[in-house]
């Protein structure tokens, strides 16, 4: 249910990129901030007087997960913003094979047969995406899409394997390392206005909200499964911008995404667990 709900907060990114006119980089530096204040809210509400220990406590691997997350976010809103959310959020949908094939290199967990199987079928319809990107001229967006998908699994491998470290602390700290990394490009100054709601809600509602919610539940269950379950903001993402923008996917788009859904609808339903 965390992972479900943080798909929902995350599917809402591409309505807000669409809706807010700055430049990218200054949409990343308020998203980071607010991300970044709402999450570290959240770690001294919940841990009080042993807060400090409990940054201490995230170590190296609390700095790689940061580290994988920040650059994360900086693909993901470019991509955004030099693709279309369609083809951003399918290719995130091969994330959960991507996480299965690092979670059996990094700790030798392996998935199912039918999960590996799914990865090639999702593979095939992402080839599709790519072919219809380069002639479209969106082939870059699609490249950051598949790098951020990469990373979040890199990510969420880490957090599973170590399930007893309270990751938090590490979540806060990337948000706030995205809006340091793009500051020099970025000109904050710029949002002031009616307008600058929208990226408070950006930041704490799509990102701070999404993050927290997935460091949470990706703790609980496999790291495959945490991805396969956080493809469920691909369809919600497209429904969003078609109905708030009238931004309708291309036919192969659709085609590609259909196979990728296909796959992880297959795998959600035969695993059986």
């Amino acid at each position: 249910m965390l992972i479900l709900a943080s798909a929902v907060a995350f599917s809402t990114a591409g309505y807000f990129t669409r809706l807010i006119p700055q430049d990218v980089w200054t949409v990343l530096f308020w998203r980071g901030i607010f991300g970044g204040l709402f999450i570290a809210g959240y770690v001294v509400w919940r841990h009080r007087g042993a807060t400090l220990d409990a940054v201490r406590s995230v170590g190296r691997i609390g700095l790689f997960t940061a580290a994988c997350s920040t650059a994360a976010t900086i693909c993901f809103v470019n991509a955004l913003r030099l693709s279309t959310v369609a083809d951003v959020n399918i290719i995130s949908a091969t994330a959960p094979f991507i996480s299965a094939a690092l979670a059996w290199l990094c700790t030798g967990a392996r998935e199912r047969r039918s999960t590996l199987l799914a990865s090639l079928v999702a593979l095939c319809g992402v080839a599709v995406m790519f072919g219809a990107a380069g002639l479209e001229g969106h082939l870059f967006g699609d490249l950051l899409a598949l790098a951020m998908a990469l990373l979040m699994s890199a990510m969420m491998v880490a957090i599973r394997h170590h399930q007893r470290v309270s990751m938090l602390p590490a979540a806060s700290l990337s948000a706030f390392l995205s809006a340091i990394a793009v500051l020099p490009l970025a000109h904050p100054a710029t949002a002031f206005g009616p307008h600058f709601i929208w990226f408070v809600l950006f930041g704490t509602v799509q990102f701070g909200l999404g993050l927290l919610l997935l460091t949470l539940g990706a703790r609980m269950i496999s790291a495959a499964r945490s991805a396969l379950i956080s493809a469920l903001e691909v369809p919600l993402a497209c429904i969003w911008v078609w109905l708030a923008f009238g931004e309708v996917p291309s036919a192969v788009s659709f085609a590609g995404g259909a196979i990728v859904m296909a796959a992880v609808l297959a795998d959600l339903i035969f695993r059986g667990d």
